[in-house]
């Protein structure tokens, strides 16, 4: 996208460029902090089991103690709308990259002290009180994170890499669920269960709350963005409160939003995040093996998010929801009827599905044109994290309990939301994006 002059409120200019030096080193600085501040929050449920004995008492019930782990983890998507709508109010008013800046140290700082917490054995209820703040922090972080990385990427990017901009961005993002993998599964071939059970748990939280760190001062080398810049210039930037615009003018485009990130929520906890720990309860596969096949499947998963990034490029975004969820659905029921199968089943069919996964990068390539630049970031964040805080949170403790009535639970209820993915993709907002009035099309 460029920064030509543009009706009020609009989105950039279509004007054709080719991605620059500058582009990529914006869009590879942005993607490096994304994967260390993503891998901080999602690593907690790689290590859910182990957090559970260490922070409850041990006389309480192993389903209870999981139920409880589980709370804590749905903590974190509570406290999303709260963090994301005020750091997205300032990204709109003061500008995209100090908000940027500042959600990436807001996380880095929760993740390392969750490293050096004591355990209940150490100091009793205070323990999972103190984890649960720490987690509610890191929530709040993430909550201004990703939205915020979206527009600032977005609004760097030419109009004819738009989608691959976007989907290149999410998988660096996705590629902290990998680096989470690939950590999970070094400590379960380096360290026995009574080591990590003792310290080594805290490795991972130890190293991304430093490296997150670091991420904090390579943010200092982007630059504002050319939209906001025009923003100010015009005197745009901060004339109401944003959210007050979007709950007046755009209530189609939160509803829209939501209902993909339902979708992208499901996708991501679900296939990602909750089967690990599903595959070694359920199919008493060890956790090695599903690790590892977790870590392929991620891979997939961020190889995915540049395709359908890419695809929405060339072939339309209509085209790529379809194709992409609907291609979830199925591969999802590929996948779980096949468990426990055979280690070579397991690696292959988790790695298809993860792919289809990759589709959600369409979730920030619809959400970001969906409304005008001046309330941009407060608009996609606003709907993004009220939609997660509910879906995120709910669906790990919706799918524990269905799956004891039917272990195709995880199954069927990805299938349906990629349904209702690729029903959205036939809403004209979802296609064409915001439209100033008078314009003929969106100009990304």
């Amino acid at each position: 996208m460029t920064s030509q002059t543009l009706p009020q409120g609009a989105t950039p200019s279509a004007a054709p460029r080719a991605l620059t030096r500058g582009d990529y080193k914006t869009l590879g600085l942005s993607a490096l902090g994304g994967t260390l501040e993503f891998y901080d929050f999602v690593v907690f449920v790689f290590f859910a089991n182990v957090i559970g004995s260490l922070f409850f008492p041990a006389t309480m019930p192993d389903w209870l103690r999981q139920l409880q782990t589980l709370g804590i983890f749905a903590a974190g998507y509570l406290a999303r709308p709260l963090g994301g709508i005020l750091i997205a109010h300032y990204g709109d008013i003061l500008g995209r990259k100090k908000m940027f800046t500042l959600s990436i140290f807001l996380m880095a700082v929760p993740t390392l002290v969750i490293g050096l917490l004591p355990t209940y054995a150490s100091i009793g209820i205070a323990a999972p009180l103190l984890l649960l703040l720490m987690r509610v922090l890191q929530g709040a972080a993430i909550g201004g994170e990703m939205p915020g990385a979206w527009v600032f990427v977005a609004e760097h990017a030419p109009a004819r890499h738009y989608g691959f901009a976007i989907g290149a961005l999410t998988s660096g993002i996705t590629g902290g669920i990998f680096l989470g993998s690939i950590i999970g599964v070094w400590l379960n071939s380096t360290y026995s269960t009574a080591e990590i059970h003792d310290w080594a748990w805290r490795i991972p939280f130890i190293l991304g709350g430093a490296f997150g760190l670091v991420s904090v001062y390579l943010r200092r080398f982007l630059h504002e963005t050319p939209v906001f810049k025009e923003l100010q210039a015009r005197k745009q930037a901060g004339r109401e409160l944003p959210l007050k615009t979007i709950l007046r003018e755009h209530r189609a485009a939160c509803v829209l939003v939501a209902l993909m990130t339902w979708v992208l929520s499901t996708a991501v906890v679900v296939v990602v995040l909750f089967t690990p720990t599903y595959l070694q309860k359920v199919f008493h596969i060890a956790p090695t093996a599903a690790l590892r096949a977790n870590a392929l499947a991620t891979i997939t998963l961020t190889i995915g998010c540049v395709f359908w990034g890419w695809l929405s490029d060339r072939m339309g975004t209509r085209f790529a929801m379809v194709l992409g969820w609907l291609g979830m659905s199925v591969t999802s029921y590929v996948f779980y009827l096949s468990l426990p199968g055979t280690d070579a089943s397991l690696l292959w069919s988790y790695a298809l599905v993860g792919f289809f996964v990759g589709s959600i990068s369409l979730l920030p390539v619809v959400g970001v044109r969906a409304f005008p630049a001046a309330v941009r970031f407060t608009g996609l964040s606003f709907a993004y994290n009220m939609a997660y805080a509910v879906f995120g949170g709910l669906t790990p403790m919706l799918v524990s309990v269905w799956q004891q009535t039917d272990i195709m639970a995880p199954a069927h209820y990805v299938a349906a939301m990629g349904i209702l993915g690729a029903a959205l993709g036939f809403w004209p907002l979802a296609s064409r994006g915001w439209q100033p009035r008078g314009a003929l099309h969106n100009p990304i």
